[in-house]
């Protein structure tokens, strides 16, 4: 049996390896794009079938489309989705700019699946991609699958982080230990306090994330090649939104003016820096969590990170706080990943972005990554979250910004003298209060009360 097989499209014939459903131009995108070792993200193919699959439904609800043949294509797209994707759908994710190859990927494979089927001819272009465009077909694709990876990947992740440093702050609401502002000592905190922070950042973040993810609901099915819907019925956005709603339970709706999501990248650009600002929280506790673990002889060691792999080819008993270190560099890429999804938002040259490809992947590789890292924070370093409780109160204990809570009481000048004193002698703000002051042992004890100071209004 031939290898090969004869495929034709508008520009004329074209060789097809026998064993794939991709057809003409797939293959003439095979030949053209060999940049790279990416793919166009599987999660896009994905909302793109499905998108072909409420195509089929909302034509022949029309009555544009033979119901049999209408039928043929949705169960093609089902078979679709269980084939080799590397094979089946093989396309550099460098490629053309609106997405048109990968559009017409999923057209063919569709359109040779449904033949097979029917057993009648079902065309890519005229049944699989009627009433659409690659122009708006696309981007409704990053839309849908940007959404579904954010609901089912990456918020999860973020709630139980945020469920665990709730526990782990209420657990420990009055461990106190020592501030740090510019790095240096300063009044006292409790540990749980600083944990609260870190979820309450990472809370907002979240918030952030989901208010941009609102316009990703917008879909500009039915704005065909320019946003204006020519060669499709005005009735076919609404109807092939309702019915991805009912496959997905999100809450679709056909975009009021196609245009703006097909000349525009805002909206897009609006999820890349909320994801960017989430990696910079999670940048922030992993860098935190690094200092607080630092030593165990000449550091902070104010906590113990898990000890998961040996940390060094040379030096013995060396551990590092692996997890948080990978999860800074995951911030990195996510940062570099807005900035690259920047310079795409703004490659949208009159009714086309013509950067979308690029756009899906990055957004998509970006929730992935935030997804692993906030996973491996819950799972790695906060399930065994261990203070190092003693550290913690020998070293408040020779704090000398405690000096601070006797302003109000002996003034600034006096409380500096005891503080310099303290830190000068190795002696506690207590000891050399007592020399400097008239105040009791007892009133002195209650002012300095670590506790109190990190809770002052309590």
């Amino acid at each position: 049996m031939s290898k090969i097989r004869i495929e034709y499209d508008s520009m004329g014939k074209v060789e097809v390896p026998n064993d794939v459903y991709y057809q003409a131009q797939t293959q003439r995108a095979q030949d053209n794009f060999q940049f790279s070792e990416r793919r166009f993200p599987t999660p896009a193919i994905v909302a793109l079938l499905d998108i072909k699959s409420a195509a089929a439904h909302a034509n022949s609800q029309l009555g544009l489309l033979d119901n049999a043949m209408a039928a043929a294509i949705q169960q093609a797209i089902t078979a679709s989705k269980q084939l080799d994707f590397s094979t089946h759908f093989p396309l550099d994710l460098f490629q053309t700019g609106s997405g048109t190859s990968s559009n017409m990927n999923v057209n063919e494979v569709i359109a040779s699946l449904a033949s097979d089927i029917l057993q009648d001819k079902v065309h890519p272009n005229d049944h699989v991609n009627m009433g659409q465009s690659s122009n708006d077909v696309v981007p409704a694709g990053i839309h849908i699958s940007t959404v579904r990876h954010l609901k089912a990947l990456l918020y999860p992740a973020i709630n139980s982080l945020s469920d665990k440093l709730a526990f782990l702050a209420d657990e420990h609401a009055n461990l106190v230990k020592t501030g740090r502002t510019h790095l240096m000592d300063a009044m006292p905190i409790t540990l749980g306090q600083e944990l609260q922070c870190w979820r309450l950042q990472l809370n907002a973040a979240q918030a952030k994330l989901q208010q941009a993810e609102l316009n990703l609901h917008h879909l500009p099915l039915g704005g065909t090649a320019v946003g204006t819907g020519v060669n499709c019925d005005p009735r076919f956005a609404k109807l092939a939104c309702d019915y991805l709603q009912q496959q997905d339970q999100h809450p679709w709706q056909a975009a009021p003016v196609p245009a703006l999501y097909m000349s525009s990248q805002d909206h897009t650009l609006a999820v890349a820096s909320a994801l960017k600002g989430l990696a910079i929280t999670l940048m922030k506790i992993a860098n935190d969590l690094r200092w607080m673990n630092s030593g165990p002889i000449a550091g902070l060691q104010e906590i113990s990170v898990t000890a998961l792999q040996p940390g060094s080819s040379i030096m013995p008993g060396k551990v590092n706080p692996v997890i948080p270190e990978a999860v800074a560099m995951i911030a990195a890429e996510v940062i570099g990943n807005e900035t690259t999804i920047t310079i795409a938002a703004q490659s949208g040259n009159f009714q086309l972005n013509v950067m979308l490809p690029l756009i899906a992947d990055k957004l998509l590789s970006s929730i992935d990554l935030l997804t692993h890292a906030c996973q491996s924070m819950t799972d790695k370093v906060f399930a065994d979250f261990a203070p190092n409780t003693d550290n913690l109160t020998q070293v408040l204990k020779k704090n000398p910004i405690l000096a601070t809570a006797l302003n109000s009481v002996v003034g600034y000048d006096m409380a500096a003298k005891i503080a310099k004193r303290a830190h000068k002698e190795h002696k506690s703000v207590l000891d050399i209060a007592l020399e400097e002051t008239e105040l009791s042992e007892d009133e002195l004890t209650a002012i300095l009360d670590p506790l109190h100071l990190a809770k002052p209004h309590q």
